[in-house]
């Protein structure tokens, strides 16, 4: 926190340097001793000053000036509205080459006949061209449909991953800019692109179904060169590149990558051109995925000859990079995993996908590199695989494991919190929680970096408000809306995931868009950019959402209010008035993944595989209709911000009638519910569903339920996010750390004792035996992360508040725990907050940014208001000691 306005943004994203549209918001964190609401704007564009300017506020500020060009370079610096003050540092981004503004033609590999999908090989597109003197400055545009890498004379272009990335491509796709001055030279020189398959055209989810967004892959690409004399030279994609078979004779993102270097090179052919075109080209708000980390196993063992077992000590996303190839001709098998057997060998089975009636569909990640006559560095940059363990195989040659790395590759996501306290098992529960969300951060969200990989709705939406605890995912989150919206159904319906490479919005006869329109999962497109509002303060994510959320709210009241549920219409053939705001008659997942009963014999019970009929025709009412009360009520708010009151009025008279409805269904007089799970009675505490006179009840009730679980949790997918605060909200703060540090399944901590370092999709993702099953990382319950920040540390943020500019600091401390610490980067700057007992006293010591207000309460209910600035203070660590005042405070 300095004395000027610092950490100058603007909202978008970019690799060596941002870049933005024509119109950039810019934003800004104000000095901690400034009070000032208004702030003095300069920039130049491309080295022309620009007229200064006055605003108010510090966030999200309308670019002041005329509409900025293709290419223009600016540089920005804001001061507090005063004479005599001191002006922030000089901050600079590049606007992209804008859609009207390509020339450059799509261009396509000449494909030969080849494999199914999952198999096919990469193509290398090449230009050449000559430059007549010394290069000033040079940028490289590039976006592709399929995955591509590119380079200018064998030197990569940016550090970017996987780009364009993951989108709706028949709607949105986004390009890349680099710097490549450096490679360029007087004379002749070579761009090449590397095309694969990608999340274009690759393999999709657990049954590894070919994506539909195209089948034909194409590139497209503006090279804009300066040169030192000043004039200027463009290279187009266009029919001068030449199309040639690659070295990487098998690409897919899920399965894997093969490469052969012994391959002489291929004979090219003229590229086909304008064989296929993309939708208009953007620029995207979201941050590169990169590599982010390179890990040495920690521990390697040969498991028999020419076979080894890398570990590499974490759970993760990304590659292994080999700097040892062996001999000419010498095979590397990598094959990549989550856990290994009780025998050491890796062991992949737990992620095999079964059908009933199919036979399974084994998963597999492999890659493999043939080595060449040249020495050479293998690292396969056409997939991506979620691992810990790597079996690699080698004939006839040894490994050495020095030249062996993991590449951890996952979105490029600034930190901005940490949590530490003085009990070792939640600082490691808050590492896995924390590994299991950037595993699962690849441009999209996904569910698991293994398995399906796919960005179900359902998963950010209950993860989101941990999310924003861990990183700034406010560019990451925005991207993905935009495909959520690309894939809503023209009903309304919210796609299950998105981008969604089944493309169920035009195929409305597969038996999966009968599984469409799911509470809590298509409820995502109301939660979580009412979630990015109140982190970052950013109403225009509720504005561009506006339209979907409404739509998808307006088809689940109809289907309210035109459907129910089989047995409710035979018990009752004739409706209650009630019954149309309940959403019974269609499908919901439900609460999922809640934790399997035994039979008899000691075995799991798994109802979905054991009869999935049952479990698709059941009742799901409470769920729905609860979930339906909360999207209408958050709808009714957002209308507020937005200075939607007609809407706002309408939305909050229908969320009335939904939760009256809920409660007629689903309550029963005494507070306990029909559903009588330890699921119903979070959510219903939660969502605000139950009248104030029998919250109290349904409290008991549901540690009652806990109990009778021998003090473990029941909830699932949706509610235990929610389990432990409304617990501490309760007043039974002793229940709920109980269940966080029961140690016994199913508990967070049974993940911790046995090993994990990312949270497993099954609460006994491991046995006893060592066995595997589902997901080993599956972020969902590291929700409980959030209950570490807010509740233990103690610091979140108050009702009402956005972008935190009104806190609460009130630390629960649990059994055994004598100290807190963290800290989280707001829109305002760094709040950090330190606690620890000392004796019969708890004492506080907290730092506040500018434009924040504190309130900071002690377990004994004394409350104090402080910021900005620092926060000294002192209190009793329980009620009962509030006979004898103690309490000391100071402000800084």
């Amino acid at each position: 926190m300095g004395e000027v306005p610092y950490d100058l943004t603007v909202d978008s994203g970019g690799d060596q340097f941002p870049v933005t549209g024509s119109a950039p918001r810019l934003s800004w964190k104000p000095a901690l001793d400034g009070a000032a609401r208004e702030f003095e704007l300069e920039a130049f564009v491309d080295g022309a000053p620009q007229h200064p300017v006055t605003t108010t506020g510090h966030l999200y500020v309308a670019w002041p000036w005329g509409p900025l060009r293709s290419r223009q370079r600016v540089q920005w610096r804001v001061r507090p509205s005063a004479v005599t003050a001191d002006w922030s540092d000089w901050s600079a981004f590049e606007v992209g080459l804008l859609d009207p503004d390509w020339n450059a033609a799509w261009i396509s590999p000449v494909e030969t006949e080849a494999p199914g999908y999952g198999q096919r090989p990469a193509y290398i597109l090449t230009a050449g061209f000559e430059l007549p003197g010394d290069v000033k400055s040079a940028r490289l545009y590039a976006t592709a449909l399929g995955v591509y890498t590119a380079a200018v004379n064998g030197q990569r272009a940016g550090t970017a991953e996987l780009s364009p990335g993951s989108t709706s491509y028949d709607r949105t796709l986004y390009a890349q800019a680099s710097d490549v001055a450096s490679a360029l030279k007087p004379g002749h020189n070579r761009v090449e692109i590397e095309l694969s398959d990608g999340w274009y055209r690759g393999q999709v989810g657990a049954f590894r179904l070919p994506a539909g967004w195209g089948t034909t892959l194409a590139a497209r690409a503006e090279l804009h060169i300066e040169l030192a004399d000043g004039s200027h030279q463009v290279v187009l994609t266009d029919d001068t590149w030449t199309s040639a078979a690659s070295t990487t004779i098998r690409a897919d993102l899920m399965d894997g990558q093969t490469v052969d270097l012994t391959l002489p090179a291929a004979a090219p052919a003229r590229a086909l051109v304008g064989v296929v075109e993309g939708p208009a080209i953007g620029w995207s708000p979201a941050p590169p995925v990169r590599v982010i980390d390179s890990r040495p196993p920690e521990r390697i063992c040969e498991l028999r000859p020419g076979v080894w077992v890398a570990d590499f000590g974490q759970n993760a996303s990304g590659w292994i990079r080999l700097e040892d190839l062996g001999p000419e001709g010498t095979r590397t098998v990598i094959e990549y995993g989550e856990h290994i057997g009780p025998d050491g060998d890796l062991s992949t089975s737990h992620l095999d996908s079964h059908r009933p009636g199919e036979p399974a569909r084994i998963f597999s990640q492999c890659d493999e590199v043939i080595a060449g006559p040249a020495r050479a560095v293998f690292e396969p940059r056409h997939t991506v695989h979620g691992f810990q363990y790597a079996r690699i195989s080698r004939e006839g040659a040894a490994l050495d494991p020095s030249t062996l790395t993991m590449q951890v590759v996952h979105s490029d996501l600034e930190r901005t919190g940490q949590f530490s306290c003085s009990n070792e098992d939640l600082n490691h529960l808050h590492r896995i929680g924390e590994w299991s969300f950037l595993g699962n951060a690849v441009d999209v969200p996904t569910d698991c970096p293994t398995r399906e990989r796919m960005a179900w709705t359902g998963d950010y939406q209950v993860f989101v408000s941990t999310a924003t605890r861990l990183r700034n995912v406010h560019g990451f989150s925005r991207k993905w809306l935009r495909s959520v919206r690309d894939d809503q159904l023209q009903d309304g319906r919210i796609a299950n995931f998105s981008p969604d490479g089944r493309r169920i919005k035009n195929n409305l006869d597969d038996q999966f868009a009968m599984m469409t329109g799911s509470a809590g999962w298509g409820d995502a497109i109301v939660a979580v950019p009412w979630e990015l509002y109140k982190a970052y303060g950013d109403d225009t994510v509720l504005a561009e959402n506006w339209d979907a959320m409404a739509r998808w709210v307006q088809w689940a009241l109809e289907k309210a209010a035109t459907t129910r549920h089989h047995t409710r219409a035979q018990t009752s053939p004739e409706p209650e008035p009630f019954e149309q705001y309940l959403w019974d008659g269609t499908f919901h997942w439900g609460e999922w993944t809640e934790p399997k009963q035994r039979d008899a014999d000691g075995k799991l019970i798994d109802p979905i595989k054991d009869n999935p009929m049952a479990w698709f025709m059941e009742d799901k009412g409470e769920v729905g209709t609860a979930y339906l009360y909360r999207s209408v009520t958050t709808l009714a708010r957002i209308a507020h911000v937005l200075n939607r009151a007609e809407d706002a009025s309408k939305y909050t008279q229908i969320a009335d009638a939904v939760r009256d409805a809920w409660r007629a269904a689903y309550l029963r007089q005494d507070g306990t519910t029909a559903t009588d799970t330890q699921a119903s009675y979070v959510r219903a505490l939660t969502f605000g569903l139950l009248p104030e006179h029998v919250r109290g009840n349904a409290v008991d009730r549901l540690v009652d339920l806990i109990r009778s679980a021998d003090t473990h949790l029941g909830t699932g997918f949706l509610s235990t996010g929610d389990l432990l605060p409304v617990l501490v909200d309760a007043g039974r703060a002793d229940v709920a750390y109980e269940l966080l540090l029961q140690r016994t399944a199913p508990s967070w901590l049974y993940m911790v004792d046995k090993g994990a370092t990312t949270i497993w999709e099954a609460w006994e993702g491991v046995d006893d035996e060592g066995n595997a099953y589902e997901s080993l990382n599956h972020y969902s319950k590291g929700t409980v992360l959030r209950f570490l920040h807010e509740y233990t540390l103690g610091l979140r943020q108050d009702h009402g508040s956005a972008a935190w500019r009104s806190i609460i600091i009130a630390p629960t401390p649990g059994p055994a725990l004598t100290w807190a610490r963290g800290w989280y980067e707001t829109p305002n700057g760094t709040i950090r907050v330190h606690w620890q007992l000392d004796g019969e006293e708890l004492r506080i010591d907290a730092d506040i940014p500018a434009a924040t207000s504190a309130r900071v309460v002690f377990p004994d209910g004394s409350e104090y208001t402080a910021g900005p600035g620092r926060f000294r203070g002192a209190g009793p660590i329980t009620p009962e000691n509030t006979k004898v005042p103690s309490h000391t405070a100071t402000a800084i």
